[in-house]
């Protein structure tokens, strides 16, 4: 049976300096890898140990990483092991094929949600218009497809990101709050789908996925086996399903977890090599 493993990246695999949750003594801590670097600062990190488990399952299956990151976004992460054939950037709307977006990927996507959902730009217009200055850093839209803004989430209120998915879902969108963003998607603009076509094209019998957002539900879903941490969106909201492993860990050991479950995953016991 062959499978491909499909990952979402920060707070799964990756994580930031607040998020990466190490809750023991200085002294005890693990040895940490960067993996990215953003305006020549140090952004994302794995433990070691992570580092070397991702090169492991890389070598053994066809590993995707599955991001709603921009693919410029994803460019600066540098992951351990073989440069992936296959990439998922922004959420499923760029297909990255040795690197290069495939357009007929691209095409697919776009008639999709030129059928099914609102535009962009009236999505855009009513999170400019609604959001208050108080708590907006910043509004961004990611690869023409979707947008999320930045904001101080202490000083954010839960009725207006409530009232915003309830806006947002009449006009075939999702809402997702992941740290200090919001992000507003198409809903026909999933990880999952994105996935299923890398199965197809590379004949792959099995999906072994994971993910801690909202965004990665569907991909959770649509796999043969996941796992979600015990941290994000998911983990918040008590989001189970019955394939779905939901993990105690979190943080960046969270991370390491997920990766052990992969390569268990891809290589049956008795089957060690």
């Amino acid at each position: 049976m062959s499978a491909i493993v499909a990952s979402d990246l920060d707070r799964t695999l990756i994580y930031s300096a607040p998020a990466l949750g190490l809750a023991m003594p200085d002294a005890e801590a693990p040895r940490l890898l960067c993996v990215e670097v953003y305006e020549h600062k140090p952004l994302s990190y794995m433990t070691e140990t992570a580092a070397g488990l991702l090169a492991e399952l890389a070598g053994k299956t066809t590993f995707v990483p599955t991001t709603t990151r921009t693919r410029e976004q994803y460019g600066r992460i540098h992951l351990p092991g073989p440069e992936p054939e296959f990439a998922i950037c922004a959420n499923g709307g760029h297909l990255l094929v040795r690197g290069e977006s495939d357009p007929d990927w691209q095409r697919t996507v776009a008639e999709l949600l030129a059928a099914q959902c609102a535009p962009l730009d009236e999505i855009r217009a009513h999170l400019v218009r609604t959001a208050d200055p108080a708590w907006l850093l910043k509004e961004r839209v990611a690869e023409d497809l979707f947008a999320y803004l930045v904001v101080e989430r202490p000083l954010l209120p839960d009725a207006w990101v409530k009232n915003l998915a309830g806006w947002a879902d009449e006009r075939g969108w999702t809402v997702s709050l992941q740290g200090r963003k919001i992000y507003a998607v198409p809903q026909p603009l999933t990880k999952s789908a994105a996935v299923a076509e890398v199965a197809r094209r590379t004949g792959a019998s099995e999906i072994l996925a994971a993910g801690d957002s909202l965004l990665d539900a569907d991909l959770l879903l649509a796999a043969d086996r996941g796992w979600r941490p015990g941290h994000g969106e998911l983990a918040d909201a008590g989001w189970r399903a019955p394939h779905v492993t939901a993990l105690e860990e979190r943080g960046v050991a969270a991370g390491e977890e997920i990766l052990r479950a992969f390569i268990r995953g891809v290589v049956p016991p008795g089957h060690a090599g």
